[in-house]
């Protein structure tokens, strides 16, 4: 099974949050408002962007890489986990 399916409702309510961003990104342009106040609010919705898409990595990483039909050596394991680290630290 994949891991979307297995983190669906998580997944889900994590993209929601991310529309409503988008949504107040929208409001915030069509009011307006300050530019200052436009780029919180867009800097917001990238955050939480980039922080979905380094846990779907994560999850892509560990269930398809790392859990084939050979168990990874040690060396392939901690690979894993410096690419993991990478990107979350790239998208954060």
């Amino acid at each position: 099974m994949s891991h979307t399916i297995k983190e669906k409702q998580s997944l889900l309510l994590r993209a929601k949050r991310i529309r409503g961003q988008v949504e107040a990104l929208v409001r915030v342009l069509d009011e307006e408002r300050d530019c200052s106040e436009v780029l919180q609010v867009m800097s917001a919705a990238r955050g939480a962007m980039n922080s979905l898409m380094a846990e779907l990595l994560e999850g892509h990483i560990r269930s398809h890489v790392l859990e084939g039909k050979h168990k990874p050596s040690s060396q392939q394991t901690v690979a894993a986990e410096e690419v993991i680290d990478m990107v979350k630290s790239y998208l954060k």
